[in-house]
């Protein structure tokens, strides 16, 4: 018995018993990229398209929240509050969640309230979440404030960190590797290695530990979207922590150790969200070559 098919057979069984609310359209395409691959030819570049997950514009956080939103409604939570930039991909679509769970939605987000909002902040108003501008930094370790304001007003509210990086949160991605092999198998593709932004850790957890589980062959190549804060952990840290929690969540005896969990770094020295020339040169390639939009804080990076 190998511990591939162990942990398979644990995983199956504990993630039986675990609330998921359905968001997402899934499984998500996998192709291939055929004009880039002439370019970096040898090599064959494919895409899988978790921008296509279908909640509110899509994107990778549909997965986490399937697994955040099964967990409030199963716990008797009524409203979700969580945090990022005004220009939070999270943010938008938790708010769009909530909606289709029946839950009030709070965003603590950094800055002030523009004028006139847009892009990701308009869409999070135009799905009716209410907004919090901290005025500084995100005060996404404290809550407390507005979690007891919430309370004496009646509500039940239930606190997600950015990027919805939970133990709980991170199934979403050890469920969509084991889509992922799936398809590889379907497609008879064998790949060397897999590139992914990671930024609160969640996305790149789940990758990990998925690929413990289902046996993914192919290198993880986490890219590093933004430097920790000063007297933070490291994102490597925080990554196999994560591992850690939602390992001891699904009862596995083997767990990956600290050295799966490095990332490539280099590319985020700009900082969060800066536009250089490299993400826009990229942006501009995928666009006119291959017809696809790139996020431009994360996946263009």
């Amino acid at each position: 018995v190998t511990v591939k098919s162990v942990a398979c057979h644990i995983f199956a069984q504990k993630t039986a018993m675990i609330k998921r609310f359905p968001l997402g359209f899934f499984p998500t395409p996998l192709h291939p990229l055929n004009k880039l691959s002439e370019q970096f030819s040898p090599h064959r570049v494919y895409i899988k398209r978790d921008d296509m997950s279908g909640l509110a514009g899509g994107g990778n956080k549909t997965r986490k929240l399937e697994f955040l939103i099964g967990e409030a409604l199963a716990c008797g939570y009524d409203t979700l509050i969580t945090a990022g930039a005004q220009q939070s991909n999270h943010c938008r679509q938790t708010a769009a969640a909530c909606n289709k769970a029946g839950l009030k939605c709070h965003l603590i987000v950094r800055g002030e309230a523009p004028e006139k909002p847009d892009g990701n902040l308009f869409l999070s108003r135009l799905l009716g979440a209410e907004i919090h501008f901290t005025g500084g930094e995100i005060m996404a370790h404290h809550p407390e404030e507005l979690i007891g304001k919430l309370r004496q007003q009646g509500h039940n509210p239930l606190f997600i960190p950015i990027g919805g990086s939970t133990d709980v949160g991170t199934l979403g991605y050890v469920f969509a590797v084991e889509e992922f092999t799936l398809q590889l198998k379907q497609q008879n593709i064998e790949p060397d290695f897999v590139f992914f932004a990671s930024c609160s850790g969640g996305t790149q957890a789940g990758m990990v530990l998925g690929k413990h589980i289902h046996g993914l062959q192919a290198k993880l190549m986490p890219v590093s979207i933004a430097k920790p804060e000063a007297g933070l952990p490291s994102l490597e840290e925080t990554v196999h922590e994560l591992v850690n929690a939602c390992s001891n969540l699904l009862q596995l005896n083997q767990v990956p150790d600290i050295d799966q969990c490095r990332l490539i770094e280099g590319y985020d020295e700009a900082g969060y969200a800066v536009i250089t020339k490299n993400e826009t040169n990229t942006i501009k390639k995928a666009a006119r070559e291959e017809g696809i939009l790139l996020d431009p804080v994360y996946t263009a990076r």
